[in-house]
């Protein structure tokens, strides 16, 4: 027999949620290949078998979120039949599925409305930062006795949050780790002490539970409900929990607005040159270098020429502190079937154009098959988002933290316009900056916008 566990995906990261078994039990599996998917903190990946074999036992099911080692399955790697094997395993309970009643009954009205996040914003900022970098800035919290308190980034965040004592909550995880549902535990029975001067340490206010999450997983202190829940169920509808990856998108997007006064600057950029030049250029490339020529390696090379110019457009915000970064890491929004993600371009600026099109090219496509690995979506200093691409004319993003901008990239279109007191048709492009206005004045930000709109117009790069 071979057990199988749930991987560590990457340092930080010491839970998952199973989202999906590829297999069944009495299933054959080869080594190597994908047995069930996964979410995390980070990212959703498929883990491949350990071994060949039948799939003996499912231990945890859809929706489950367990600690790092935990058995998940057990694989008969002795290649017993598939029925001997099916009879020997208690078949795995059907996972949850959201119903979709024709007509339901409102939920009981909550006894208080949700509370605002009480941390202060120095202590939202840190919680806003998803990275490992950024939530090891500060020294590990630790217990009255010297010991050090044993949790992950996303606890700490949590705790930073609604300003919990983490040193007060008994941790149930391996080794004491406080988990995530230690602290949403903590919080929602009121038990856990505050740390801000003066905070009382009376319970929180009752409020009454939520639609279960799939899974049964607590909801997020940040995606609690805005409106009395009976304003939302009436009429016919459905109720479709959402997925750990919808859930973090949501938890990420409002810590965002909540910690960066956002700005947004627009301009329109003149992409003829570029547009005739990809349209020559092509089939060439891509015969020469194996991957195909978009429009995104040139938006992201003027980018970096933008960074450079502008060092301030390429921090991070620690409190009153800001943090300059030298490389030029390029976060790039990956829309998928089931969500978002932003894997990121390291050291974009060693790249030429044809390095940050490979890496551009193989980011996406191992963002949709779910190979990319916790760090490749970890580290940005800026993000490139482009609903151009499905026909947006522009956009007006949400900020990625802990980065203080990010380029939304509009639609490529024909429009008339007037050069040398003339109308000429020409390949037009909006783009748009939104950036943390904490740190990056109108002024920076106009003139960012002026370097990658010149760069763009005055391409003289070669692509090969």
């Amino acid at each position: 027999m071979a057990d199988v566990i749930m991987p560590q995906m990457g340092e930080s990261i010491f839970e998952g949620t199973i989202t999906k078994w590829l297999k069944k039990p009495g299933d054959k599996i080869e080594r190597d290949e994908p047995l069930f998917e996964i979410s995390t903190d980070k990212v959703d990946a498929e883990i491949p078998s350990p071994s060949a074999g039948v799939l003996k036992e499912i231990k945890v099911n859809e929706g489950q979120t367990v600690p790092i080692q935990t058995v998940v399955a057990v694989i008969d790697a002795d290649g017993a039949s598939a029925g001997t094997s099916t009879a020997a395993s208690a078949p795995a309970p059907a996972p949850a599925k959201a119903e979709a009643p024709a007509q339901a009954s409102a939920p009981p009205k909550s006894e208080a409305p949700p509370k605002p996040a009480p941390s202060p914003a120095a202590s939202a900022l840190r919680a806003a930062a998803p990275s490992p970098a950024a939530a090891s800035s500060s020294a590990p919290p630790q217990r009255p006795g010297g010991e050090k308190i044993r949790s992950s980034p996303l606890v700490r965040r949590i705790a930073r949050e609604n300003n919990v004592d983490l040193s007060q909550i008994p941790g149930t995880g391996a080794g004491g780790r406080i988990s995530k549902h230690d602290i949403r535990a903590a919080i929602e029975g009121g038990s856990a002490s505050r740390t801000s001067s003066g905070a009382a340490t009376a319970p929180a206010r009752a409020t009454s539970a939520p639609p279960p999450a799939a899974g049964g997983a607590a909801v997020s202190a940040v995606l609690e409900t805005a409106v009395p829940r009976e304003k939302m169920y009436f009429g016919q509808y459905e109720v479709q929990p959402m997925s750990v990856m919808r859930q973090r998108i949501a938890e990420h997007m409002v810590l965002s607005k909540r910690v960066s006064p956002h700005v947004y600057s627009v301009d329109e950029v003149n992409v003829s040159g570029i547009a005739a030049l990809r349209s020559k250029m092509k089939d060439k490339f891509e015969q020469s270098s194996g991957t195909k020529l978009t429009f995104m390696p040139f938006f992201v090379r003027a980018a970096v020429e933008g960074l450079r110019a502008f060092p301030t457009v390429n921090s991070s915000v620690d409190g009153t502190n800001i943090v300059l970064h030298k490389e030029c890491n390029i976060g790039i929004a990956v829309a998928l079937d089931w969500g978002l993600i932003v894997p990121v371009i390291k050291n974009a600026e060693e790249k030429n154009f044809l390095g940050i099109a490979r890496a551009l090219n193989d980011l996406a496509e191992r963002a949709r098959t779910k190979k990319l690995k916790p760090e490749e979506v970890a580290e940005s200093t800026f993000s490139i988002t482009n609903p151009g691409v499905f026909g947006g004319l522009f956009g007006l993003p949400v900020i990625n933290q802990p980065n203080v901008a990010i380029l939304g990239l509009g639609t490529i279109e024909k429009r008339p316009v007037v050069v040398d007191d003339a109308i000429a048709i020409r390949s037009m492009v909006y783009l748009t900056l939104s950036y943390d206005h904490r740190v990056v004045d109108g002024a920076v930000a106009h003139q960012f916008m002026g370097k990658v709109k010149h760069t763009l117009e005055n391409w003289t790069e070669s692509i090969l």
